[in-house]
């Protein structure tokens, strides 16, 4: 076998969703932000996102983080997120996984009780408090981007579903809120096709009719998640199906969503500052939520949240490339 391609990574799930962290491999990713990283990954180097995340060293729902010197004085370590939908400009559960391999693989100063790292992300910095006892990781409290809500009580006509009521924010990424009632479905995963059908025709329709556009983020234009909300979730404890573009269910109860669902509440009064907020998945997993602060994107009010969660390293690899390998950059089924 001759390889001509070595990705070192340590593979992790936080509360159930994968995250593969890029630790070696690849080199330093031209830009002077993080998100013009990002976007130049997205250009010039999408075939090794292909690569980590398809088949047959991925999966249908795989995530990562690859793992970079930080463009911010004020930052231990640079992240690009990839997932089997691209590349996003945070993600929430992937930042608690990466929070967890630093600490547990000793690439940052491991501090008891509470060891602060401090991540340079395409949509900005983001504040990781690892809880760490015998200096292993127990739990991650993040501080994410300022999230806030694009629009509320919006309806929009999706073919199949007729007209649906939803809302829009962003915690990180921009999400679609939508009562499972509006679409007529159960919170069942034995339903789970028909909920991510559901979920890919409102974001298709979303976008079709009013795409959103980040007002300071470059390249960040358009909905891939739609949250839909179990019956009965109030703003103290709230269940959902995440449903991601192309196709697939977040098995966490995913952190940037979380922070928009807090955006959303807050914007409706619901959600006040430093009120507990949990969260739960598809698969019964939790976050906790918190709302820290109030600030401003572009002029529009918004908050800061927390999200605060667990994650496991389920795995050490080195990612190769033998030369014969007919699927170079892995494929799609």
């Amino acid at each position: 076998m001759t390889v001509v391609r070595k990705i070192a990574a340590v593979d992790s799930h936080t509360e159930g969703m994968p995250t593969r962290v890029v630790t070696a491999g690849i080199e330093p990713i031209p830009g002077a932000t993080m998100n013009e990283r990002r976007l130049w990954f997205i250009a010039h180097l999408d075939h090794l996102r292909h690569f980590l995340m398809d088949e047959p060293r991925g999966h249908p729902a795989m995530s990562g983080a690859i793992l970079q010197p930080p463009t911010r004085a004020d930052c231990d370590w640079g992240v690009v997120y990839i997932e089997v939908s691209g590349c996003l400009p945070m993600c929430g559960h992937g930042t608690i996984g990466v929070a967890t391999v630093l600490v547990e693989e000793r690439l940052v100063e491991v501090v008891e009780p509470v060891t602060t790292i401090r991540l340079d992300t395409p949509a900005g910095l983001v504040i990781a408090s690892v809880a760490v006892s015998d200096g292993r990781a127990e739990a991650v409290t993040i501080e994410n981007v300022p999230s806030w809500t694009d629009r509320l009580d919006a309806r929009v006509d999706v073919p199949g579903l007729g007209e649906v009521p939803y809302s829009l924010a962003f915690g990180g990424n921009f999400y679609a809120l939508v009562d499972l009632d509006a679409v007529g479905l159960p919170f069942d995963r034995a339903r789970q096709r028909d909920i991510v059908e559901a979920g890919l025709r409102i974001m298709a329709a979303v976008n079709e009719a009013d795409r959103p556009h980040h007002p300071e983020i470059e390249g960040v234009d358009h909905c891939h998640h739609v949250e839909l909300i179990a019956p009965g979730s109030t703003a103290l404890h709230s269940r959902h199906a995440m449903a991601i573009h192309p196709g697939w269910f977040d098995r966490s109860p995913c952190g940037t969503g979380t922070s928009a669902r807090m955006a959303e509440l807050h914007s409706r009064g619901a959600l006040a500052l430093g009120a507990e907020f949990v969260n739960e998945s598809f698969i019964g997993s939790r976050f906790t939520g918190r709302l820290v602060a109030e600030t401003t994107v572009a002029g529009r009010p918004a908050v800061v949240p927390t999200i605060t969660g667990r994650a496991w390293i389920t795995g050490r690899a080195e990612y190769v490339l033998d030369d014969r390998d007919p699927f170079p950059a892995g494929f799609v089924f």
